[in-house]
């Protein structure tokens, strides 16, 4: 029989660095939910045993802030609503007793302004928000395999996104610097947000990295 296996589902290159610490079976979407949703499905075929969304995430509760972890307990989409696997959840929170637990909104794009945050978490009860969730929840339903959700808080709630923020990835999942310049030499005034949502991209990252130092190896419902 195979050895159990954990599937990690990233949308950053450097989540999916700190991701093979915890299993070596990871993917990065580049953050495109198609790709993710396509990723999704691969690790599935690929003989994962459970399925993790993992990486760092928009605050959408205001009591949340850069660097807390959430642990999911459900992810909701505008069309349906998935609950995370209760014995993989409750062995992430043994692992992370500090983490927060919570709803998961799994997003199709990305939520960049206080504003729609505050919307967010009024309509759904999510707590934070990421691009992989979604596509994690769809292909654990379809293959019947246990799925959870770990994330850091990066932009917390008060916070939104500058338009160079969004102007995407490389296809490995790294900031594409060329159109980043371009946008900052449009728009100046933006680089004081620029540099605020680095240092916390780069805290929730921390976070990550600490915490899987507890998972890497540690048995996750049957998985390690």
């Amino acid at each position: 029989m195979a050895s159990p296996m954990l599937g990690i589902l990233t949308g950053l290159a450097r989540e999916a660095e700190i991701a093979r610490r915890i299993s070596p079976l990871v993917a990065c979407s580049a953050s495109d939910p198609a790709r993710a949703e396509h990723l999704a499905r691969e690790l599935a075929g690929q003989g994962a045993t459970a399925l993790l969304s993992f990486g760092i995430a928009g605050g959408l509760a205001p009591e949340l802030v850069t660097g807390d972890l959430v642990i999911g307990s459900a992810v909701a989409t505008a069309d349906a609503a998935y609950a995370c696997d209760p014995e993989l959840a409750a062995r992430l929170v043994a692992a992370l007793p500090g983490a927060v637990r919570g709803n998961v909104w799994g997003g199709d794009v990305i939520v960049d302004t206080a504003a729609a945050k505050v919307r967010l978490h009024r309509d759904s009860g999510a707590v934070i928000v990421d691009l992989e969730s979604a596509a994690v929840a769809r292909a654990a339903a379809e293959a019947g395999l246990p799925f959870g959700v770990l994330r850091a808080v990066a932009d917390p709630a008060a916070h939104g996104l500058p338009p160079a923020a969004l102007v995407g990835l490389d296809a490995e999942g790294r900031p594409a610097i060329g159109p980043v310049l371009r946008a900052l030499a449009r728009s100046p005034g933006q680089l004081p947000a620029l540099i605020r949502l680095g240092r916390q991209s780069s805290a929730a990252m921390k976070a990550l990295l600490a915490a899987a130092g507890p998972l890497g190896g540690r048995d996750l419902r049957g998985v390690a």
